[in-house]
Order: structure tokens, then C-alpha cells, then sequence
């Protein structure tokens, strides 16, 4: 039984490609782990969306890779990270899942003049995790809350480096840097494909903190505290499903992570995934 947990795959889904920003960290860091990635790209973007239906989503999708043998769950998504998350671990309890959290707590540590910016959707902003995390870690730190409207669907359409993406970040930014924030929190999977730009726009006095590496070991170490893990000496295989366009995912695959495996399409029916094409 040990060895066949030991060969299963890791699942990690996102609303979108957003979440490839945290496969790419567990791929770099757990080479010899099989991955299956699913980009729920037909109900994007989740963040205006009410928390009862991602819920839902988030339970048929988990559904769906625990059906094709995931030994652990990654929730790359903070807005289902916010909604869902609760939900999941009672529904699965046999499960172990690995969530986001906005990084504020190493902003709070890190910022010298006292001021953090968060970029993150609506529903981020608004969920029980975030006020919990900002309860916990952000005592005497002044927040500055920005919304990045747009900002997702620029990045699923593979416009990173454009002008006019460029001008979204600018006007995202501004209000956070006419405040004298040191740190900014990435608290969105999408926004660390355009992380190169944030820093460019924002300056070397601020410090841009991405989550994605602290998720990847935290999925290192709940696999290796059930001894879990995979064999060191083999290399994972990568597995893809998209409930959207295979070849508008697959082009936006190379661009953002330029990796290979088979790309599947995953087709839902009502609330549930009922089969997927190859």
C-alpha cells in the first residue's frame, strides 16, 4: 500500500494557468513527484464568484483527481484557498490538502516602514482567511488593499509583457507606492508571472513576495511526515487537464512554464467533471 501512495500523483488545480505559478515551484523542488494539473479554465475568473459555487467547484474537481489516484491536493488558487478550503478537508479527510494563504506575515516581518501592499481579487479580500491571517500577523502593519481587475484574463491570454499590461500594473501599483509601502504581497497565483514587471514598477526598495516556493515545501513536507514521498531516483510525469480550449491552454502553457506532458480536456456536466478527452 506504501508503495503504491509512494507512486501516486500530486493534483493541483487553479480557476485557470494562475496556479502553474505553484506547479512550477513543486516541479523545481519535487522533480521526482507525477503532477496532475487542472486549470478549471471554462468557470474563470472565480474571484466575483459566491462562495457557496466555488465550494461546489472546488469539490468536483477534487473529486475528479482523487478518482485518478492524487495522494495530496494543492490548492493553488487563494480565492478557493479562502472559500473552499474548510470545506474540502471535512469532505476528504483522508486527504491532505496544501492551501494558499497571502503572504502577509513575512511582509509584516520584513517591512520597514510599517506599510504592505496586497494585490488579490475581490473574494480574497473579502474571505474568512484573510481576516484571519491579517488578525494574526499584521498587528501595527498598515495594509493598503488593491483590487487588480482585468489583471487575471491579461494573464490568461498569455499578454505578460505588454504595454497594456504594463499600464494595469502601474495604475494597481501607484496608490500602494503614494502610501510608502515596502513589501507588496503577491496574494494571487496569476500575478507571479508578472512579478519581473511589479519590480521593475515598483523599484529596489520594494520588496515583492511571491508564496509559490514556501507552498512547494510545505507539499514536501506533508508528503514526507506520511512518508509519502516519491523514490528520488525517478522523475515525475506531468499530467495536464484544461475544462477549456486544449490549444489556447497548451500555447499559454509553453509561454508561462514551458513544459511538456499531455494536455486533456475535462468536460463538466452541471456540478460534476463527467469525462474528460484526450
Amino acid at each position: 500500500m506504501m508503495a503504491a501512495l509512494n507512486k501516486r500523483p500530486i493534483g493541483v488545480f487553479d480557476s485557470g494557468v494562475g496556479g502553474l505559478s505553484v506547479w512550477r515551484e513543486i516541479a523545481r523542488q519535487l522533480p521526482h513527484e507525477d503532477t496532475l494539473y487542472f486549470a478549471d479554465q471554462i468557470h474563470i475568473p472565480y474571484g466575483p464568484r459566491p462562495p457557496e459555487q466555488l465550494q461546489q467547484f472546488s469539490e468536483a474537481i477534487t473529486r475528479f483527481l482523487i478518482e485518478r489516484g492524487c495522494k495530496a491536493i494543492v490548492v493553488a488558487r487563494n480565492t478557493a484557498s479562502a472559500t473552499a478550503l474548510k470545506h474540502l478537508r471535512t469532505t476528504f479527510p483522508h486527504i491532505p490538502f496544501v492551501g494558499m494563504q497571502p503572504a502577509v506575515k513575512p511582509a509584516a516581518e520584513t517591512t520597514r516602514t510599517g506599510i504592505v501592499g496586497v494585490l488579490a481579487t475581490p473574494a480574497t479580500f473579502q474571505g474568512a482567511l484573510f481576516a484571519s491571517v491579517v488578525e494574526r500577523f499584521a498587528n501595527g502593519v498598515q495594509l493598503i488593499n488593491q483590487v487588480c481587475t482585468g489583471l487575471v484574463e491579461q494573464i490568461e491570454a498569455g499578454q505578460i509583457d505588454t504595454p497594456d499590461t504594463d499600464a494595469m500594473l502601474r495604475g494597481f501599483l501607484q496608490p500602494i507606492l503614494d502610501a510608502h509601502a515596502d513589501a507588496i504581497v503577491l496574494a494571487c497565483t496569476h500575478y507571479p508571472f508578472v512579478i519581473d514587471a511589479i519590480r521593475r514598477i515598483a523599484g529596489p526598495g520594494v520588496k515583492v513576495i511571491d508564496p509559490s516556493p514556501a507552498i512547494a515545501r510545505q507539499t514536501g513536507r506533508v508528503l514526507a511526515e506520511r512518508g509519502w514521498g516519491a523514490p528520488d531516483s525517478r522523475m515525475g510525469r506531468r499530467v495536464f487537464y484544461t475544462s477549456g480550449n486544449r490549444d489556447a491552454f497548451h500555447r499559454v502553457l509553453g509561454q508561462l512554464v514551458d513544459a511538456d506532458g499531455p494536455i486533456n480536456v475535462a468536460v463538466w456536466r452541471d456540478d460534476r467533471i463527467v469525462f474528460e478527452t484526450t
